[in-house]
């Protein structure tokens, strides 16, 4: 079999044509969704069949781009690419943090990604940092943009292990002073929209028609006058300086509009060589004066476009730079190579305020001003303004606030707010975290502190961190003031406001009234919420924890899985001292002893808990602090937990329950009174994530039966059915729904099976197909696109145990030629990937000739045009 072909180099422009260059940006980006308690994006329904929209975009966009195709004429893979090798583009650090952690190895690819472009870009990588939440930057203050700024750089810096030449700005969202900002913290240039330049003139010190640095005369440069940019009629074949103070500069790019739009809006990606065309047509006829000018033809949108907003735009934007490469047209470059070849002859002035995406400036993060998502007539947006202005005040109360309660602990809580980004970044390597936490406090604390006094600088600075997650701009962006972006920066508040409230004391506590009074002048459109402040309670109260509710967690999910000694819950840690289980039938008792530790703050404590469960969702726990130097608490705890043993032997359940009410309540009540019953937790306490395992796991056997009953009817009536067909009758409408799920669920579960049979699944397409049952081609699609890659992971744990092992392979190849004939897409991305990762292994010499000739036809069912196959550097398999 023939070794992957490495991809060839540009062609080199023949040296009479102009110079001319190609650049696409991609903004990629996903508003932060973590639970701010949890620190982790519990599982969004909305995005099924995956686990939350990160993921679905990963599959569907940032995955795909790591790896992309390009096929033949017979929809062949003939070519895969890293396209961010090739582009420009930046990535949100929250998502390249999420990314790190769930999809790592995209992650990489990214990361590699800039390596391969700085070796074709003269040295440049393509990787742009972004202001770090995505706060739109003319609206916040100047304390808040320096730190977004200072972590974005911070972020960038760890990741791609360089300084960063260019910075994305939040929507485009630009004024002069944030410019200088940048400026001022190194940053070389960013990317603005056309209609954000408000004018232009010739650099005092060049002729734009004569070779670059010619000098003008000073009287004719005291002559040189400003050019309006009116409606977006900048020339954005070439980059610009903008003076800024005290002599700094700063350089921009502003993009083609049109072209831009048509890739985003108009469906230039449902063609990658239209693509390729339309950046091709962003050039001027040379200039008369000097026909070898350099051009740049640049695009900007979001990165989403490609793979997400229009599916398979991965591969147009392939096909798209493989066509401008190979015509020899022009060259691709990214921002910093063309700037260092072809600095400004032009300055220009931007226009304050102003964004890409608002026609009215940056009114859409603050005020009613029309812009919205549509299709909700009658629908305003009037909530904007006092959203803002409770987060502003929000903002504003708990600064001095925490001023006064830094003095003590802190050299300076904003310079040490900007290094707190060190602490952030360190979470991803817990190995790493302890001595990044050490040297934070080394350098930023006025002497060695307490624990107690940890805590409350770790808390302080969590506030803080808090305080700019919460502007994040997709807040405001939507229609709907209860919309699950605008949820998640009052969340973001809700943390602040429960923070402050145990660090400041009653002025902390009084911040929430003051907070919801604004917030509740933001009119929900939807009648049954009302306003901002009943979307924080009915949302954002039922978010907040503390150490006891994740103890409640910890002791619920222990009835249902076995937890470690020492084990992680999200961001916690949990040391188990002690658990006891009493069985009685269906009825189970567990009660134990555990510490709960945040890997956040430090803040910990022991609890003591006791859990009764009688069987499917009826379960109910309780919950205390434990003090474990107390002798009478111990005593007490090993009392009752003799007496629960008892009782549960006893199968006597009121006894239980008065023993779980007496410990964890109150004690004995006074004679006449009625003792206080403990806090109650059942599953709705469980965080979502596990709530949905356990009640997954306690509904298997329910729809097994459900199945089970549903697949007998149609069986019974499978020939019925099958004459209604033949005659052209319709199937009574409770036949034909036993008929969809039954066949459905037969599919599926034949499909997931470990030991597959093509003739099972066969058969069951067979019949959909001669009885018309409608399958549901999303959730088979992707449950065998995910067969595949388990049959794919297995084989290449087979082939590195034993290159001539040929089970793994064999199933592998039984399960591709079955979804080839599949009447649905399957996604086979992934399982492609691991394919080719395979492919280039150094061993497979290794490999014996027939599992070569398996393994070459395994690669042709899934679609693999293998004998003419490139493969990029940068591609690896997810």
């Amino acid at each position: 079999m023939a070794k992957p072909r490495a991809a060839k180099s540009p062609k080199p422009q023949p040296a009479a044509e102009a110079p001319r260059f190609v650049c696409i940006h991609g903004h990629f980006y996903q508003p932060p969704r973590e639970n701010p308690w949890l620190e982790t994006v519990e599982v969004q329904d909305s995005a099924a069949p995956y686990h939350d929209w990160n993921d679905r975009i990963t599959a569907e966009c940032y995955a795909p781009n790591g790896a992309s195709r390009i096929t033949n004429k017979q929809d062949e893979i003939i070519r895969i690419m890293n396209n961010y090798a090739r582009i420009s583009y930046n990535f949100g650090p929250t998502l390249l943090s999420w990314l790190h952690d769930k999809a790592p190895r995209t992650y990489r690819m990214i990361l590699d990604a800039d390596k391969f472009s700085a070796q074709r870009y003269s040295g440049h990588g393509s990787a742009m940092a972004q202001v770090y939440n995505h706060l739109i930057m003319p609206l916040a203050n100047k304390r808040d943009a320096l730190t977004q700024i200072r972590w974005g750089i911070a972020d960038f810096e760890f990741r791609f292990g360089r300084k960063p030449e260019g910075m994305w700005l939040a929507e485009t969202a630009v004024n002069r002073s944030v410019l200088d900002l940048m400026a001022q913290e190194g940053i070389k240039f960013t990317i603005l929209a056309p209609v954000q330049c408000a004018r232009v003139r010739i650099l005092p010190n060049t002729n734009p028609d004569s070779n670059p640095g010619a000098v003008v005369e000073a009287a004719e440069a005291e002559e040189i006058s400003w050019t309006e940019t009116p409606n977006a009629t900048v020339d954005p074949t070439h980059p610009y300086l903008i003076h800024l103070d005290e002599g700094r500069t700063i350089n921009i790019f502003f993009y083609d509009g049109p072209a831009s739009r048509a890739i985003a809006f108009e469906g230039l990606l449902n063609s990658g060589e239209d693509f390729g065309k339309r950046l091709l047509a962003g050039f001027h006829p040379p200039s008369p004066g000097d026909p070898e000018i350099a051009q740049i033809s640049h695009v900007a949108t979001d990165g989403e476009s490609y793979g997400h907003h229009h599916k398979h735009g991965e591969m147009a934007l392939s096909y798209g730079m493989h066509y401008i490469e190979d015509g020899q047209q022009a060259s691709l470059t990214n921002y910093a190579e063309f700037l260092e070849k072809f600095p400004p002859k032009w300055e220009a002035e931007v226009a304050e305020d102003t964004s890409w995406s608002c026609v009215h400036g940056v009114e859409r993060w603050r005020s009613n001003c029309g812009c919205n998502s549509g299709g909700k007539p009658g629908w305003n947006q009037e909530w904007r303004t006092p959203l803002r202005d409770a987060l502003d005040y929000l903002r504003d109360a708990t600064a001095p606030l925490a001023e006064q309660l830094a003095q003590s602990l802190l050299k300076d809580l904003w310079a040490a707010r900007d290094a707190y980004i060190q602490v952030i970044l360190s979470r991803e390597d817990p190995a790493r975290s302890p001595a990044a936490i050490l040297n934070f406090f080394t350098q930023h604390a006025t002497r060695e502190l307490t624990d107690n006094e940890r805590i409350a600088c770790l808390e302080l600075l969590e506030l803080e961190r808090h305080t700019q997650l919460m502007y994040t701009s997709c807040g405001w962006f939507f229609d709907e003031i209860s919309g699950i972006e605008t949820v998640q920066i009052i969340a973001y508040a809700g943390r602040v406001l429960q923070l402050a409230a145990k660090l400041f004391g009653q002025p902390g506590i009084d911040l929430e009234k003051n907070f919801l009074d604004i917030l509740a002048k933001g009119k929900s459109n939807i009648p049954e919420i009302g306003n901002g402040a009943e979307v924080y309670r009915r949302y954002v109260n039922s978010m907040q924890i503390g150490l006891e509710q994740v103890g409640a967690h910890y002791a619920i999910s222990s009835i249902f899985r076995n937890y470690p000694e020492h084990g992680e819950l999200f961001c916690f840690d949990v040391h188990r001292e002690s658990q006891e289980t009493f069985n009685s039938g269906r009825g189970r008792v567990a009660v134990g002893r555990a510490l709960i530790y945040s890997r956040i703050t430090e803040e910990n404590e022991d609890i003591c808990f006791a859990v009764l469960h009688l069987g499917d969702q009826n379960l109910s726990a309780a919950v205390k602090r434990y003090n474990a130097d107390d002798p009478a608490e111990v005593e007490a705890f090993h009392t009752f937990s003799t007496e629960i043993g008892v009782a549960i032997r006893r199968a006597n359940l009121p006894e239980v329950i008065r023993l779980i009410d007496r410990f964890f309540g109150q004690g004995e009540a006074p004679s006449g009174s009625q003792s206080q019953s403990p806090i109650a937790y059942s599953l709705t306490s469980l965080f979502a994530d596990e709530q949905h395992r356990i009640l997954n796991t306690i509904l298997n056997q329910t729809i097994t039966e459900m199945e089970e009953s549903l697949r007998k009817i149609y069986e019974d009536h499978a020939s019925l059915l099958h004459f209604l067909t033949e005659t052209g009758m319709s199937a009574p409408p409770a036949l034909a729904s036993a008929a969809r799920f039954a066949i459905n669920a037969s599919l599926r579960r034949a499909i997931e099976a470990d030991n597959f049979d093509p003739a099972d699944v066969e058969t069951l397409l067979n019949r959909a197909e001669d009885d018309q049952i409608p399958l549901d081609a999303q959730l088979l699609g992707f449950t065998a696109g995910q067969r595949m890659k388990r049959a794919m992971v297995r084989l290449e744990a087979s082939a590195a145990g034993d290159p001539s092992a040929t089970g793994a392979l064999t199933t592998a190849l039984i399960i591709a030629e079955t979804i080839d004939k599949m009447p649905f897409e399957v996604n086979l991305w992934q399982a492609q990937n691991i394919w080719n990762d395979l492919l280039r292994r150094s061993d497979m010499n290794y490999w014996t000739a027939e599992w070569k000739e398996n393994f070459k036809n395994l690669g042709k069912a899934m679609n693999i045009s293998v004998d003419e196959l490139v493969i990029e550097e940068g591609v690896s398999a997810i």
